[in-house]
């Protein structure tokens, strides 16, 4: 219990600083005091400096802290569901899904209107998604092996990738471009507003996760174990896939498809705390999620430039380097599962 409480210092503590350097740091200079008066109420010396932080920075942070959080408990629900390390939020589709509702308008030009909208993008992004969704949770309602659900959600993400392949090689060079600009990844450009729906689709997601704890614990040891439990495993599995795709399809739909956070967070966590209770996991989870996250995104930063990277990039080059070592240092990870 002290070296779990140890852990959970750590955690928050590295939150909250990593929470301010990500509003402190950007393209523009911003001195520490405005900073302090900008959170504590007051009004800056340079008002600009305020419409900064409110408008850009601290959204940008919270979508960093929520995107990372809810990808590294989709992966989490995944990897419990199918007892498989390499399981994913992307593993049924949904990222697919979402990739071939935003090919649809910029690269078949259907419903190109949606693009003139600040929430266009996103609410294509949204419609593919939820229509894997549904596809998967009516496959998942017929289909008793698990395994058997984890290879159609595959073959499900290869042909909705093979479709979005077809439109990019009949598009035009722009049309490619600005696709793939969005297949980047990125945690700017949110307003409130659709902060808002992101936070309040993953919040219901991260809720139904807490309330799964026995299910999933139960699922790591087999699903007879679970049966003999009292647990309905095709409703438990219908629900956990209902939670994830939330999760994954919100993200997604505002922030683009993010790889890496979702597969690998969830492993960074057992190795912390070495346990697979998911009373400890999943609040584990999401803390290290939103930690990674705020990292990545203060990564791809260039100070005194505009630029950024692409954070798809940056979450691979930052974390994949990091897992190894732990795996390497832990030993079998499979175990765990």
């Amino acid at each position: 219990m002290k070296r779990f409480t140890i852990y959970w210092i750590i955690l928050i503590s590295l939150l909250i600083l990593l929470t301010m350097a990500s509003i402190g740091i950007g393209s523009v200079y911003i001195p520490f005091s405005d900073l302090v008066q900008v959170l504590t109420g007051d009004i800056p010396s340079r008002e600009v400096h305020q419409t900064i932080i409110l408008d850009f920075r601290i959204p940008r942070a919270l979508t960093a802290i929520v995107a990372g959080a809810g990808l590294a408990l989709a992966g989490l629900l995944m990897q419990t569901l199918f007892r498989n390390p390499l399981a994913g939020p992307f593993v049924l589709g949904i990222s697919s899904g979402a990739s071939l509702g935003v090919a649809l308008i910029m690269l078949a030009g259907i419903g190109t209107w949606a693009l003139l909208t600040g929430w266009g993008t996103a609410l294509a992004a949204s419609a593919g998604a939820g229509l894997v969704l549904l596809l998967t949770l009516s496959l998942a309602l017929r289909v008793r092996d698990v395994m058997s659900l984890l290879i159609i959600g595959l073959m499900v993400g290869s042909l909705t990738s093979a479709l979005v392949g077809i439109m990019e090689f009949f598009s035009s060079g722009e049309e490619i471009q600005m696709f793939l600009l969005w297949t980047f990844g990125s945690l700017g450009g949110l307003s409130w507003d659709e902060l808002h729906v992101m936070l309040i689709l993953t919040a219901a997601g991260i809720i139904v996760s807490f309330i799964l704890v026995k299910p999933l614990n139960a699922l790591l040891l087999s699903e007879n174990y679970a049966q003999s439990m009292g647990i309905r495993l095709l409703r438990t599995r219908a629900v956990i896939i209902l939670c994830t795709s939330i999760i994954a399809g919100a993200i997604t739909a505002f922030c683009g498809p993010i790889a890496f956070v979702g597969l690998a967070v969830p492993h960074f966590s057992r190795l912390l705390f070495r346990t697979s209770d998911h009373r400890i996991l999943i609040p584990a989870t999401l803390v290290s999620g939103a930690i990674i996250m705020l990292i990545c995104d203060l990564a791809a930063r260039i100070p005194g430039s505009d630029l950024t990277l692409p954070i798809n990039a940056v979450t691979s080059l930052i974390g994949a380097p990091v897992v190894i070592w732990l795996v390497l240092k832990r030993g079998n990870v499979s175990k765990s599962f």
